[in-house]
């Protein structure tokens, strides 16, 4: 108890050392909450980032998909086309074929 008493021998240097141990709790809660901000901030940024970074990459293979898609029925198209022809030139070679038999 003497030891505070001699520290703090008045009261005015008692409220002097009180202020300065409330500045120092208002700084210290002013710093933290500037870094709460700093990190959410940083946090929320980040976020969008990746968020359009994502969006733009799913864009990109949807449309490279229905590109190949395109493509191949394209092909398919073209490819049935093909076999219908052979299979009416298979059949008029074979009616030749059969009528020249006969």
């Amino acid at each position: 108890m003497r030891g505070l008493a001699t520290r703090y021998g008045t009261r005015t240097s008692f409220e002097r050392e009180l202020k300065r141990y409330e500045r120092r709790g208002a700084s210290a809660r002013n710093r933290f909450e500037r870094q709460v901000r700093r990190t959410r901030t940083r946090f929320e940024r980040q976020l969008r980032q990746r968020r359009s970074l994502i969006e733009r990459t799913v864009k990109q293979n949807r449309r490279r998909v229905e590109r190949e898609v395109r493509s191949v029925r394209k092909d398919l198209g073209k490819q049935t086309t093909v076999v219908g022809t052979r299979a009416q030139k298979l059949v008029s070679d074979a009616t030749d074929f059969v009528s020249q038999l006969s």
